[in-house]
């Protein structure tokens, strides 16, 4: 499970580009990575939306971000395009990142369980290691979420 202190784990993904993104990629730079359901439903795109508006923030203080989803690389070029997102949407149809982060698990709708994204927030130091973790995400306001 990973907890506070640890090293990000090891994975392999591709960006919305086609682009190969692995742990390395990330390294040296302060990092969010924050997984969400899927493309385009309502608080994924909230979400999005919400990180767009203060992308600037990140940026301000060193940051950068990444979307995560098991949504296909032609589903987050739409998405990415659509609302004008300026931060790279990793596709991880394989769920291996999901479930490296611990971002896979049961989901419960209507009382039906199902397997499924879980939504949470991941913030590394420079040295890629586990800050802080967000688990009850606000989705209309997550940008003040990570900087609290």
């Amino acid at each position: 499970m990973l907890q506070i202190g640890n090293k990000m784990p090891a994975f392999r993904v591709s960006d919305e580009a086609g682009k190969e993104v692995t742990e390395q990629t990330m390294a040296g730079k302060k990092t969010v990575i924050y997984f969400y359901p899927k493309d385009s439903t309502p608080g994924c795109t909230a979400e999005a939306c919400n990180i767009r508006d203060n992308y600037h923030a990140f940026l301000a203080q060193g940051y950068q971000v990444f979307g995560v989803s098991k949504d296909s690389v032609a589903s987050h070029v739409k998405f990415k395009e659509k609302y004008e997102l300026p931060f790279p949407l990793l596709s991880d149809p394989s769920t291996e990142m999901l479930q490296a982060f611990d971002a896979w698990g049961e989901k419960r709708n209507y009382g039906k369980v199902t397997m499924g994204t879980l939504r949470k927030t991941f913030v590394f130091d420079e040295n890629s290691v586990l800050v802080r973790i967000i688990e009850k995400v606000d989705t209309k306001n997550h940008t003040s979420q990570i900087f609290e």
